[in-house]
């Protein structure tokens, strides 16, 4: 049996990795996808986290430029991210994975409200747990979410699930000769204001030495050799990793 690196994983999904090739809403099939990759890495004995983005759904940030007001557009947002981890949690169910889903807003008709010690124990009962509804703040991003999910329940790493291969020094989608960092500092990060996470997300890695591994979600296998200790994606660390 493979013997994994890390004993406590932070994964952070964004909204649209949920898309598939669609421009809006959830794609089943990828969902699917995501599900049957996080059931092989349970297999592994790790403990879980996740926190998933809304932006398939609803961008606050966006939405407020558009008349909206912020705070209002970002409570939006949060829900929408609380939808996404419904459907997240029941997918991983379908996978016969134990899923919690807690929210930083109260509703308890359709999930627990987040509890630290609650959520612990649920890792430590080998439950995955999904972490909705962002920090329940608005201005705040589900990057800002994930990293103080992960500070809560002593996470080893942040694994951060995009559609490109890890953090380039430009977007490679616009520029096919961008070059991927193996590895980068979180100083650097700041510096080249690269869109890795949010500036309060990678600060608060920075000051509590949360390293961060940016990878292809859409790789099969991906998630499972990350988290057994091989290089894959861009390592964001002290120094150069």
């Amino acid at each position: 049996m493979e013997r994994p690196a890390y004993k406590r994983v932070l994964l952070k999904l964004s909204g649209e990795a949920l898309l598939g090739k669609g421009s809006f809403g959830i794609d089943i099939d990828t969902l699917r996808f995501v599900a049957a990759e996080i059931a092989e890495i349970k297999k592994l004995g790790i403990d879980l986290g996740i926190v998933v983005g809304g932006g398939n759904i609803f961008r606050g940030v966006e939405a407020s430029t558009r008349g909206i007001e912020r705070a209002s557009a970002d409570y939006i947002g949060m829900l929408a991210t609380i939808m996404n981890s419904l459907a997240l949690q029941n997918a991983l169910e379908k996978e016969g994975v134990e899923t919690r889903v807690q929210t930083s807003i109260e509703m308890r008709s359709v999930a627990e409200p987040f509890i630290k010690r609650r959520a612990v124990r649920h890792l430590e009962k080998g439950r995955v747990v999904v972490f909705a509804g962002g920090t329940g703040n608005p201005f705040f991003t589900t990057d800002t979410a994930a990293t103080l999910r992960a500070m809560e329940i002593q996470a080893d790493v942040i694994l951060k699930g995009t559609k490109v291969d890890g953090v380039y020094d430009k977007d490679p989608v616009l520029f096919p000769e961008a070059q991927i960092f193996e590895t980068i500092s979180y100083a650097e990060v700041l510096a080249r204001d690269l869109k890795v996470m949010d500036g309060t997300a990678i600060s608060m890695c920075r000051e509590n030495n949360m390293p961060v591994i940016v990878f292809n979600l859409e790789k099969k296998g991906n998630i499972k050799s990350i988290i057994c200790g091989k290089k894959i994606g861009t390592y964001v660390g002290v120094g150069n990793g």
